[in-house]
């Protein structure tokens, strides 16, 4: 009996993707919460039960338990009520290129395992680069911003010590300059690269979080005259929490007046762009050496799709290394693996592509903009709300708040932080993030579907409104009845407690 993918297979490859994508499509269709609200006892159990050493079961009967086990338990993207992390919808037409890569499985390292997946891929890191602004310029497609950054910061770890007298020896003394506001990734590069546990400098925010050009060049000056030898500048188009753009310009003229690698985070905000209406927020990054692109976070691209853009071609020399077997030096085919960190890699451009060709560049940034206004409209809605307070304001699509009503003081409204988020996430009806600003945790929406609404919003915002009402009137109660035992007060006083209906009862 045939199991794999070929000629004779057609047929079953056919049937089994089609009960495959009717189940997913059931599931778009009747699913109505963004998480099942399953236990991690009783998910944990699930897996549990499965025993992969037995016999095989069939495809018909794999895609089904691959339904009930996971596409049941799944969290949702495209539901209205996920708004946690930086999770995209994804577009058709790219889940449908999605099922052609799997399918024909290319291997974009060289060029006789692709062909014309090469070419094309080229050609649409030529397309990004024209959006960005590098006129002559080069990529490559990785796994996520997390790579492309490790790239990008390698590819400057090399640029630095070529040009210092003491060439590797120079190591110790390589400063990389970002902010407290910077993705992890970039402290994380700088370990992977051998550089000293201290090597990343934190350059001074303004209140938005946002590099302050003035202090990025004090920093600089302070790393040269201390011995140290800066090896880039790490600007974010798009912060993860504040989803704020560091002024890119004017970083730049910092950059080339030291002549210093410029490296712009551009994962959250590439989707700029492509906006009809932002693309000024953008302004300077032409003037970047390196360049983060994420699609799978504002171009509505499946996971993964990223890609890491230089404005010299010849900066990706260093990510090359030669094999006889596989691209030796001197060969006239344009093998990718020259370029990447990655030897077999998919070809995820094709998802962009076919994106690209049925919906349009245009419509893409309308869709982006679109979440963006529709952020806007919710920092005023929490702005205006007695019980809530809005944590700043968003270039993007973020939305920083807390539940502080008059008379709850920062310390109780610290403590609910992380109980509203639970409780949400337990629920399974809506899934909101959490995370610390000046010192102060606070709830975090990342608005990124286009397809939601103001009232979507104001729903999951009630949630988070009746929970913490709920929780705070359940701890009032606690402290009664500790009251209570104790004989501070009398029984007819205690407070009766009531959980909103709307959350549901597991």
């Amino acid at each position: 009996m045939h199991e794999l993918l070929s000629s004779t297979t057609a047929d079953t490859y056919l049937a089994t993707m089609h009960a495959a994508v009717g189940r997913i499509a059931d599931r778009l269709q009747t699913t109505t919460q963004p998480f099942s609200g399953a236990s991690r006892n009783q998910l944990q159990s699930l897996v549990d039960a499965v025993d992969l050493d037995g016999p095989g079961r069939g495809a018909a009967l794999a895609v089904e338990e691959a339904d009930s086990l996971f596409a049941e338990h799944a969290v949702w993207f495209h539901h209205p009520d996920y708004a946690a992390h930086l999770n995209c919808p994804v577009a058709v037409s790219a889940v449908a290129a999605e099922a052609v890569v799997s399918a024909v499985n290319a291997s974009l390292d060289t060029y006789d395992q692709s062909g014309i997946g090469t070419l094309m891929e080229r050609h649409l890191v030529d397309w990004v680069n024209t959006r960005i602004g590098f006129t002559a310029g080069d990529g490559i497609f990785t796994s996520g911003g997390t790579q492309s950054n490790l790239q990008a910061l390698l590819l400057a770890r090399e640029h630095a010590t070529a040009r210092h007298p003491a060439g590797r020896s120079s190591l110790h003394q390589l400063v990389v300059l970002a902010t407290t506001s910077s993705h992890f990734s970039v402290q994380k590069s700088a370990r992977i690269l051998g550089l000293c546990d201290d090597a990343v400098l934190t350059v001074a925010t303004d209140a938005h979080g946002r590099m302050l050009p003035a202090a990025l060049a004090d920093t600089l000056r302070d790393a040269v005259a201390a011995g140290q030898v800066p090896m880039c500048v790490v600007a974010t188009a798009g912060t993860t929490d504040r989803g704020c753009i560091d002024p890119l310009a004017a970083i730049a003229d910092v950059c080339e007046e030291t002549d210093v690698w410029l490296h712009v985070d551009a994962a959250y905000g590439c989707g700029l762009l492509v906006s009809p209406t932002r693309r000024h927020l953008l302004d300077g990054i032409e003037r970047a050496r390196s360049v983060t692109v994420d699609f799978h976070k504002s171009f509505f691209q499946p996971v993964s799709s990223s890609a890491v853009l230089v404005r010299v071609p010849a900066d990706l020399a260093p990510a090359a290394w030669y094999a006889d077997y596989l691209n030796p030096a001197g060969s006239s085919e344009p093998n990718q693996v020259d370029k990447s960190l990655q030897t077999t890699r998919r070809f995820d451009a094709l998802k962009l592509w076919v994106t690209l060709r049925a919906l349009g560049a245009d419509r893409l940034g309308e869709m982006f903009d679109t979440v963006v206004d529709l952020t806007a409209q919710v920092h005023d809605v929490v702005a205006a709300d007695d019980d809530l307070r809005l944590v700043g304001r968003s270039q993007l699509s973020t939305v920083l708040f807390r539940y502080q009503p008059a008379g709850l003081d920062d310390a109780a409204a610290d403590h609910l932080v992380p109980l509203v988020r639970r409780v949400l996430f337990e629920s399974g009806r809506s899934l909101v993030a959490k995370t610390v600003v000046d010192g102060r945790p606070c709830l975090k929406l990342t608005l990124l579907n286009p397809d939601a609404t103001l009232a979507d919003v104001r729903r999951v915002l009630a949630l988070v409104r009746d929970t913490a009402a709920a929780l705070v009137e359940g701890e009032a109660m606690l402290d009664r009845a500790s009251d209570l035992a104790s004989g501070a007060v009398s029984a007819y006083d205690a407070p009766a407690v009531s959980v909103p209906a709307r959350l549901g009862a597991r």
